[in-house]
């Protein structure tokens, strides 16, 4: 299979040369998202290799979006649109519903570039979107987040298939370094464009990935960051699966949107800081605001710890109202400010 071709040993590919495109397999359809980059060409390759050599059933389709930010853009579509019909396969070029903002360009640039995947998936009834995302992107990514302060869902990195509201998002090739990626689209002979964004200064990834190599050199190298990034999503998981476990002890299901969640106190109190940390988060996400700051979750939760054991009071977060006694910590939707009238 490629990756044994490729002669690398990775996390997402697997010290046994795992197929990375067995997951393709629980798909009729499959999107692949492919900009004419080196990762996505040679994505494209690859995911064509594997239909052919294992007689897949699944339909690849092919789709490179133009978010209107470069005037080679349209070129560079319409390449990778000749190279997939080398292939045999269906190619759209897509353009976004409005003009990107200025603003945190890239990440906004992001999200529009997923919706834009996901609503042309639907019309094809694809079931799945394939991203190029490599073993680089993956330590870029745990590096950014490390530098940032996340907890131990950031550091997890990127996670090789999550949903897409209704559609499945696939990356096959996080277990795969670039260098092998560009090789493999060398070997087929097959060109490349590079996007100028990616040594754009004015980026923060950018500015990250030129420390990489030094960082390299001491050995915190692309892989090391992977295995990391492995550990930290199996913590995660264990953490999360405590903390269902801790939710259904604590607070049995009932019919939701019926008023406050009320956790007894010394229930609460008992639980390990860190389940207690999640348990607060989940409550205060779900009747108020949506997402919520770690930081700020975890200023909340020292406030309540601080209390001691006989303390009460209360606190707002995120459009919840925390309100700790001798008896149980409730959270509820925090009151609507009203805007102080005028006098006359």
């Amino acid at each position: 299979m490629p990756a044994a071709e490729a002669g690398h040993d990775t996390e997402s590919g697997g010290p046994d040369g795992a197929d990375p495109f067995t997951p393709f397999a629980r798909h009729p359809r499959v999107l692949l998202a492919v900009s004419g980059g080196p990762d996505s060409t040679a994505l494209l390759l690859l995911a064509h290799r594997w239909q052919q050599a294992a007689g897949a059933a699944s339909e690849l389709h092919v789709a490179t979006v133009d978010h209107g930010l470069r005037t080679a853009a349209r070129a560079e579509a319409e390449a990778v649109g000749a190279l997939a019909a080398r292939l045999g396969l269906p190619h759209a070029i897509l353009t976004l519903a409005a003009p990107l903002p200025r603003a945190r360009l890239q990440e906004a640039a992001r999200h529009a570039r997923y919706e834009a995947l996901a609503a042309h998936a639907r019309v094809l009834g694809a079931t799945a979107i394939a991203t190029a995302h490599t073993l680089d992107d993956q330590a870029e990514t745990v590096l950014f987040r490390l530098l940032r302060g996340s907890g131990l869902a950031g550091l997890a990195g990127i996670p090789g298939e999550r949903p897409l509201g209704d559609i499945r998002l696939i990356r096959p090739l996080l277990g795969w370094p670039k260098a092998a990626l560009i090789e493999e689209c060398r070997r087929a002979g097959v060109s490349f464009a590079e996007d100028p964004s990616n040594t754009d200064p004015r980026f923060a990834r950018t500015r990250l990935r030129v420390l990489l190599p030094s960082l390299a050199a001491e050995g915190l190298d692309a892989p090391a960051l992977a295995r990391l990034a492995a550990r930290m999503a199996r913590a995660e998981a264990a953490l999360e699966a405590a903390t269902d476990a801790a939710q259904a002890r604590l607070r049995p299901a009932g019919p939701a949107g019926e008023g406050p969640i009320r956790f007894p106190r010394a229930d609460f109190d008992a639980l390990p800081a860190e389940i207690g940390l999640r348990l607060l988060g989940r409550a205060v996400e779900s009747v108020g605001e949506g997402p919520v700051e770690l930081g700020k979750l975890e200023a909340l939760a020292g406030w309540r710890a601080g209390l001691g054991p006989s303390g009460s009071g209360a606190r707002t977060l995120a459009g919840a109202l925390v309100r700790v006694d001798r008896h149980a910590v409730t959270v509820g939707a925090a009151p609507v400010r009203r805007p102080a009238r005028r006098s006359r």
